[in-house]
C-alpha cells in the first residue's frame, strides 16, 4: 500500500489561512467573462433632437440602402469600396446581409441628441424640441416603429448648462409619461463631459425623483456615461476614477462610451490628428476595459468623423466627373469607417458610434465580415475543445484553455445577436441552441458531463 504524502501544515493552520482568505475575498466583485444578459447594439446612431421623428430609423435605413445601391450595388463593388479589405469569399454574404439588415432593422440604438447634435439654440427652442421629441417617442412606441434601443443625450451638468440639462430631462420624461405609453425598452440618458462623480450622482438623484413623481418604474431609466474629459479617467490624485463614476449611477449604468474627439482635444492634440486610432484613444480604451472588466457594464467606442457625404448632391443631373468624385468621397469615408470599426471589434469593443446614415453600410459590412471571416476557425476550435470536455487542447498551433472556451462562445453569441451569423452557422460550433442560450462555457461543460 502506497504511503500518503506527508504535509507540514496542520488542520488548524489550514483553517486559519482559509478564514483569512475568505475575509480577503469577501466583497470583491464576482468576475465573469460571459457576455452580459440582453442584447448589446453594435452601434449608437446619434441625431439632433429637433430632427427626431417616430419613423427616423426607417428613414435612415432607406437613405443607407439607396447609398448602397448607388455606390456598391454588387459584392465586387463593395469589395472595391473597402479597398479589397473584404475577402472575396465572404463579399457575397456580407453584401446580401447588409442589404437585408438595412431593410429589416437599420438602426439598433438611436440617441436623441440635445448636446452636440442639437447645437446652440434658445431655451424656448430646446423646450419645444424636448416636448416634440418625447411625443414622437410615445407615438413610435404605439406604432412599433422605434429601434430596439433608444435614449437621449442631455447637456453637461456643469455650472453653465446644468439647469438647462435638468429642465430638458424633466420636460422629456414628463411629456413621455403623460402620453401614457410608458418608457421604451432599455431607455437611457447619456451624460456628457463629466469631470466628477458628483455629476453622475445628481443625475441619478434627479431620475429617482422623476420616476417617483411620474409613476415610472423605479430604476427604469438607465444612465450611460460619456468618457471625454481627462478628469473622467484619471483623478487629481492619479487614481483611475471610471469605477467611481459607474458606482455613482447607483446601479443604473449600462454602457460607458468613449468620446474620442473631446478627449483628444482636451489633451491638446491637433485637430487633424484627432482620430480613433490616436495613441491617447488606445490608452483610454484599455483603461476602460481593465477598470470595468467583468462588471457587466458594456463599452462603446467613439465615432468616425470622416463622413460619406457626396460633395455634389441636391441636383437631378451631375456630370460624369462629379459622379466619380462623389463615389471616391463615399468610398474613402467608408474605408476609414470600416477600418475603425474592425479595429474596435478586434480590441473587444463591440459597439461604437455612427453619425450619418450612409455609415450604416460600412458599419454592417465591417461587423458582418468580422464574424464571417472568423467563423471557420472559431467553430473548429470550440467544437474540438468541447469534445475534449474542456481540457486544454492544441488545435493546430493554437492552445485553448477554459478562458479561450468562453471567448469562443462569446464570439458566437455576439455574432448571432448582431445578425452577422445565422443559427445554422452557429451550429457548426458543435453546440445546441439550448447550450448557446446558457451563455456560459462552464455550464455547458457541466451539462455534458452530467
Amino acid at each position: 500500500m502506497d504511503r500518503l504524502p506527508v504535509a507540514s501544515l496542520s488542520e488548524d493552520d489550514l483553517f486559519r489561512f482559509l478564514e483569512d482568505l475568505e475575509a480577503t475575498l469577501a466583497g470583491l466583485r464576482a468576475g465573469s467573462a460571459e457576455v452580459p444578459e440582453g442584447r448589446q447594439p453594435v452601434h449608437t446612431v446619434a441625431g439632433g433632437a429637433h430632427l427626431f421623428r417616430r419613423d427616423t430609423a426607417a428613414k435612415l435605413g432607406r437613405i443607407a440602402g439607396s447609398c448602397l445601391e448607388r455606390y456598391a450595388g454588387e459584392p465586387a463593388a463593395l469589395r472595391e469600396a473597402f479597398g479589397n479589405r473584404l475577402p472575396a469569399g465572404t463579399a457575397g454574404a456580407v453584401h446580401e446581409r447588409v442589404r437585408a439588415k438595412l431593410a429589416r432593422e437599420p438602426v439598433e440604438s438611436f440617441l436623441i441628441d440635445f448636446e452636440d447634435g442639437f447645437g446652440v439654440r434658445s431655451d424656448a427652442e430646446e423646450d419645444e424640441a424636448a416636448v416634440t421629441a418625447a411625443a414622437e417617442v410615445a407615438a413610435g412606441v404605439a406604432a412599433g416603429s422605434l429601434p430596439p434601443a433608444l435614449g437621449i443625450r442631455i447637456k453637461s451638468l456643469s455650472d453653465v448648462t446644468g439647469e438647462r440639462a435638468l429642465r430638458t430631462l424633466d420636460l422629456f420624461l414628463t411629456t413621455l409619461a403623460r402620453a401614457g405609453g410608458g418608457l421604451p425598452d432599455g431607455f437611457t440618458v447619456l451624460l456628457p463631459k463629466i469631470v466628477t462623480a458628483g455629476q453622475v450622482d445628481v443625475l441619478a438623484g434627479a431620475l429617482d425623483r422623476l420616476e417617483a413623481t411620474l409613476g415610472l418604474p423605479e430604476g427604469g431609466v438607465a444612465i450611460d456615461i460619456m468618457i471625454e474629459t481627462p478628469q473622467s479617467i484619471v483623478g487629481g490624485d492619479g487614481r483611475i476614477v471610471v469605477p467611481e463614476l459607474v458606482a455613482a449611477a447607483g446601479g443604473r449604468c449600462g454602457t460607458v462610451h468613449l468620446g474620442a474627439y473631446d478627449l483628444t482635444g482636451a489633451a491638446a492634440v491637433a485637430a487633424e490628428e484627432q482620430t480613433l486610432g490616436h495613441p491617447l484613444c488606445e490608452v483610454a480604451r484599455q483603461i476602460l476595459q481593465l477598470s470595468l472588466a467583468d462588471t457587466g457594464v458594456r463599452l462603446s467606442d467613439g465615432a468616425t468623423n470622416v463622413l460619406p457625404v457626396e460633395p455634389h448632391r441636391g441636383r437631378a443631373v451631375i456630370s460624369a466627373a462629379e459622379e466619380a468624385e462623389n463615389m471616391a468621397t463615399v468610398h474613402g469615408a467608408w474605408r476609414r469607417h470600416y477600418v475603425d470599426v474592425r479595429r474596435s471589434l478586434s480590441q473587444g469593443y463591440y459597439q461604437s458610434w455612427d453619425l450619418h446614415p450612409a455609415q450604416l453600410v460600412s458599419r454592417y459590412a465591417a461587423v458582418f465580415s468580422f464574424f464571417l471571416e472568423g467563423l471557420d476557425e472559431a467553430a473548429s476550435r470550440l467544437d474540438r475543445f468541447v469534445s475534449a470536455a474542456g481540457r486544454a487542447v492544441l488545435t493546430g498551433s493554437v492552445f485553448d484553455d477554459e478562458a479561450s472556451g468562453q471567448g469562443l462562445l462569446n464570439f458566437f453569441l455576439r455574432g448571432l445577436a448582431s445578425g452577422a451569423l445565422t443559427t445554422e452557422e452557429a451550429a457548426r460550433s458543435g453546440l445546441t441552441a439550448a447550450e448557446l442560450e446558457t451563455r456560459s462555457f462552464r455550464t455547458i461543460l457541466e451539462g455534458r458531463s452530467g
